[in-house]
């Protein structure tokens, strides 16, 4: 098996955040008719917790924002709501 498809078993029961809702990695599921996967849009930031708190969070998030500005997707959340969702996230 390529090392790419093999699992990180500290990856295992990873939680994933879809439209205000949390998924277990294996029930994580978008549309097949959804731009990111019919077009390729998508912006992502990978945020690393660390002891218990999110490295660079604002920074993140910064990037984020600015990302999405670029290739004209609509963010609809505000910064507050992310980093309030970033917070419970860890506690999932």
């Amino acid at each position: 098996m390529p090392l790419s498809t093999k699992l990180d078993k500290r990856n295992e029961d990873i939680k994933i955040y879809i439209n205000g809702e949390f998924f277990h990695r294996d029930q994580a599921k978008i549309s097949v008719f959804d731009s990111g996967f019919l077009l390729g849009d998508g912006i992502w930031e990978g945020i690393r917790l660390v002891n218990n708190s999110w490295l660079f969070l604002d920074e993140h998030l910064d990037r984020l924002y600015e990302g999405c500005k670029a290739i004209d997707i609509q963010l609809d959340e505000d910064k507050n709501f992310l980093q309030c969702n970033n917070r419970n996230t860890k506690n999932k």
